[in-house]
């Protein structure tokens, strides 16, 4: 079970993950998972994410020491056109990303795995959440100063729903914190169904 004593582990370095868990109060401790993130040839994007999500649970099961309740490692896309959207490359990156979705509705995909502890590498649970996410129609004036601001070059599809980016959505059809990087609600089942979670909230 989740505690202090045995945290889950959270195999991500993001700070949205981090933020939306400790939000929820769960003792976490941090443990990275450095895999390269590229969608292969032919590949879907939820073909993508199952793959690296099962990747990453790998990479941080061999680093997992004691004590711990479990680990939790997740990806989080976003796809118009059937395209996964990356993160943008510099400025002019964020630009063309933001050009193609403003003024149109994408999907936001996060998948998740939980193992439990002394399976580490073996999903116990997983699980792909759908969000849709509409852009209201931006001059180009407004996506280059948002672009400038920096705030989306480290994000998939080059926004932020929970910062700035959060003047150029119009609609969420979905979990909110889908689109920041990881489904709370379902995640608290999941952990909750896996008895890691004792009396919650």
């Amino acid at each position: 079970m989740i505690s202090r004593g045995t945290p889950l582990i959270l195999g991500s370095a993001s700070p949205r993950r981090r933020e939306i868990l400790s939000g929820l109060g769960l003792s976490i401790r941090v443990e990275p998972a450095d895999i390269p993130e590229q969608v292969g040839a032919g590949e879907g994007p939820l073909e993508y994410v199952a793959r690296i999500v099962a990747e990453k649970l790998n990479a941080v099961a061999g680093r997992v020491s004691d004590p711990y309740a479990g680990v939790l490692v997740a990806d989080t896309v976003v796809v118009i056109d059937g395209d996964v959207l990356n993160k943008p490359e510099g400025i002019a990156g964020a630009v063309g990303l933001l050009e193609r979705i403003v003024g149109r509705t994408h999907t936001v995909y996060t998948r998740y795995a939980v193992s439990v502890a002394g399976e580490p590498a073996v999903a116990a649970v997983s699980r792909t959440v759908a969000t849709e996410v509409t852009l209201r129609s931006a001059s180009a004036q407004e996506i280059a100063r948002y672009a400038a601001s920096g705030e989306g070059l480290d994000k998939a599809g080059a926004y932020a729903a929970q910062g700035l980016g959060a003047f150029l959505i119009e609609r969420i059809a979905g979990s909110y914190s889908n689109v920041v990087g990881l489904p709370a609600c379902e995640v608290v089942l999941d952990l909750r169904a896996l008895g890691l979670l004792g009396a919650f909230p």
